[in-house]
């Protein structure tokens, strides 16, 4: 029977830790490693060492940054009094591509799990309500519609109604271009209940 170098094993055994590559795919990336040219592999190494050297976290929201603060937060022209608090980076580049939303972010880093030992002194609630002294006025909670999303979501809205801001939540419900038939009863369940006047 046929085995990899070992060099190739250990490439592939690295692959093999990211999220949702299992090992063959992990194989498969490493045979394309090996394809490619010298150079282009060189930047790709290099790309990755970039990332891991260049990118931090803003010190104001969170969001990854390669220059403090990012450039979200030093935008005089979007709404300061709005603040969407998102689970991670990755939510609030989805939430860019929309075009729709031009307050500022708050990123908590995950969401309560107790299952996992993350509990609210793991997230970034400390420097949310900090932040909430600076004339905000609404917090739009965008949270997976997970169980943990859900529990996240109604801790921060008791931590933050007493203080007299807004708290909102995204809504939830069928996808556009989705059909009736193919929704689960909970996806129906949120749509109606988020309904909103025509």
């Amino acid at each position: 029977m046929a085995k990899l170098t070992d060099s190739v094993e250990r490439l592939v055994e690295e692959f093999s830790k990211l999220p949702g590559i299992g090992r063959k795919t992990a194989q498969r990336m490493a045979f394309y490693i090996l394809k490619l040219r010298r150079d282009e592999a060189l930047k790709l190494s290099q790309a990755i060492l970039d990332v891991k050297d260049k990118v931090k976290y803003c010190s104001v929201c969170f969001n990854i940054t390669e220059e403090d603060p990012c450039n979200i937060c030093k935008d005089t022209k979007r709404d300061r009094s709005i603040i969407c608090v998102v689970e991670e980076p990755k939510d609030v580049l989805a939430l860019e591509k929309t075009n729709q939303y031009r307050g500022l972010y708050h990123v908590l880093g995950g969401v309560l799990s107790p299952l996992d030992g993350i509990g609210p002194d793991d997230l970034r609630t400390k420097e949310l309500m900090t932040r909430l002294k600076e004339n905000v006025k609404e917090v739009i909670i965008a949270t997976n519609p997970n169980v943990e999303g859900e529990a996240t979501a109604i801790y921060l809205a008791k931590l933050i109604k007493p203080l007299g801001i807004k708290v909102t939540r995204i809504a939830r419900g069928i996808p556009a271009g989705g059909e009736l038939e193919y929704a689960d009863a909970t996806t129906l369940a949120n749509a109606i209940e988020g309904r909103v006047e025509f």
